[in-house]
């Protein structure tokens, strides 16, 4: 059995190494529901986070080997991309806040992600293949990676939104902290700091939701500066800086959409649940601009998709 498992992973490292980063995820994922109840698991829980982290880096460093370019270049090195890029995400949040939420959310994102590429997806879109000219650029590497970074950010933010619906949901949730982190606060009084909160005053529901603005903030900055690279990138490549292509149009909404978060957030001073309301409906939305738009087969980033 080991011997075939050495042979598949001489054979075919990138499949062999998505796949066994799946395998460990889907026995990693009781464990973190189990470590909702049990928190000694926990230790567990990060790592086997961190090892599927570094099997998948070390699959997206073979599949670079092998094909000579990036490897973000079609749907299942995307997919596969993404999947690093969310349990990234989940560990760095972890080491803010320790709390068995998180792996419960991220493991089963990470875990579809990734099956989805390994299992679902036809041989054809898996194997690699040359670039279109499109794609020879140095830009690749700019654009393409920071989008994917930033749909990992945002698509656990909005996940993490969820998570405050449920968490206390008899409670009130006052929104007390801002996107600096558990620590940086609202509303204080400046004269009398023995008032001034401490980390622990936050309920569960006040940290997660403290959690999901932050990783929505950097998600947002990351989809800003993709836009303007990939504007640069059209104009390098077709002459244009916007052609309004299906995929650029959906980008554009999800910018507006969490702008329009962001906003309520700060600018309005938005309190209670309704922030984690707006913040879920954005997981539908990067999905739709992710995986949505390429199923009509259309536009200039309809290569290496469904139907292109």
């Amino acid at each position: 059995m080991f011997q075939d498992v050495y042979q598949n992973l001489l054979l075919d490292p990138v499949t062999s190494l998505g796949i066994l980063a799946f395998y460990v995820l889907l026995i990693s994922f009781p464990l973190a529901l189990i470590s909702l109840f049990n928190k000694s698991l926990s230790w567990l829980v990060s790592s086997t986070t961190i090892l599927v982290n570094i099997l998948l880096a070390l699959q997206l460093v073979c599949r670079w080997i092998i094909s000579s370019h990036f490897p973000i270049s079609n749907l299942f090195e995307s997919l596969c991309f993404l999947s690093w890029g969310l349990t990234l995400v989940q560990l760095l949040l972890q080491k803010e806040y320790q709390t068995s939420v998180i792996p419960c959310i991220g493991i089963p994102a990470s875990l579809l992600t990734l099956g989805f590429a390994c299992f679902v997806l036809p041989d054809n879109l898996r194997i690699a293949s040359n670039l279109v000219p499109a794609l020879r650029s140095s830009w690749l590497v700019m654009h393409v990676s920071v989008v994917m970074l930033s749909y990992s950010a945002l698509i656990f933010g909005s996940l993490l939104s969820t998570s405050v619906l449920i968490v206390d949901n008899k409670k009130p949730l006052q929104i007390r902290s801002s996107s600096i982190g558990i620590g940086g606060y609202k509303n204080f009084n400046l004269t009398n700091f023995s008032k001034f909160p401490n980390e622990t005053d936050f309920s569960p529901s006040e940290k997660l939701d403290t959690l999901s603005y932050r990783s929505i903030l950097i998600g947002f900055f990351l989809l800003t500066l993709g836009l303007i690279t990939g504007a640069v990138w059209a104009n390098e490549a077709w002459g244009t800086w916007w052609s309004w292509d299906p995929k650029e149009t959906w980008a554009f909404i999800s910018w507006i959409f969490y702008a329009c978060y962001l906003h309520m957030r700060i600018s309005k001073g938005w309190q209670g649940r309704k922030p984690a309301i707006l913040a879920t409906t954005g997981f539908f939305i990067v999905l739709i601009c992710y995986l949505g738009v390429n199923y009509l087969g259309v536009g200039l980033h309809s290569y290496g998709w469904f139907l292109g």
